[in-house]
């Protein structure tokens, strides 16, 4: 069984013409008896279908690991309430984008569609940048640890930004004070 690697007016590189292209059609192929699509191929409006393995997708860099080993990646998710010619002043008509932090396609983070569509630019930006969160995490700890290790040999707006990222790192790790106000009368009767 076949299942779709990519989606409608999702942006993919064409390796065989060496070109991008958007994928306008995913084709499934049927047969009797079988409950799902045997294969399925993209039309990329090149002149002919191309399959999976012919493609490579815009974010295929952007896929990072989380600390517990779990990807977080950029996918797209299709526009229920407005048609792709209803959105032509969008990125990716018909989809907007969706940061998923699982390994099951869900968990992360998603937009409203009217937030979405008041500055798809922005989303976008955004979509990035968080997708793009763990392997920012990973550059500031590595710029931490390389100035640990010499603290006096490195530059003074180098130790800066060291001193920002840790800021970063502890703000990371702060777990949050709960907000009982059983606890705070607790508190408030031990300090008296």
């Amino acid at each position: 069984m076949a299942k779709a690697v990519y989606q409608r007016n999702q942006k993919v590189w064409v390796e065989s013409v060496g070109a991008w292209a958007v994928i306008e059609r995913v084709v499934p192929i049927w047969a009797r008896g079988f409950e799902e699509p045997v294969r399925v191929t993209y039309d990329v409006g090149l002149g002919r279908e191309f399959h999976a393995h012919e493609l490579k997708p815009e974010q295929d860099g952007a896929d990072t690991l989380a600390e517990d080993g779990t990807h977080w990646r950029l996918l797209r998710a299709r526009n229920k309430w407005q048609t792709p010619e209803d959105c032509a002043h969008h990125p990716y008509p018909g989809s907007y984008p969706v940061v998923v932090t699982d390994a099951n396609d869900w968990g992360g983070w998603r937009v409203p569609g009217a937030e979405y569509d008041r500055d798809p630019s922005k989303i976008e930006a955004q979509a990035r940048l968080i997708a793009s969160a763990p392997r920012l995490l990973a550059i500031a700890r590595k710029l931490l640890e390389i100035v640990d290790e010499a603290p006096q040999d490195a530059p003074p707006v180098i130790r800066a930004l060291a001193t920002d990222a840790g800021n970063i790192e502890r703000y990371l790790r702060e777990i949050p004070a709960v907000d009982d106000p059983a606890a705070g009368v607790a508190a408030s009767v031990q300090a008296a």
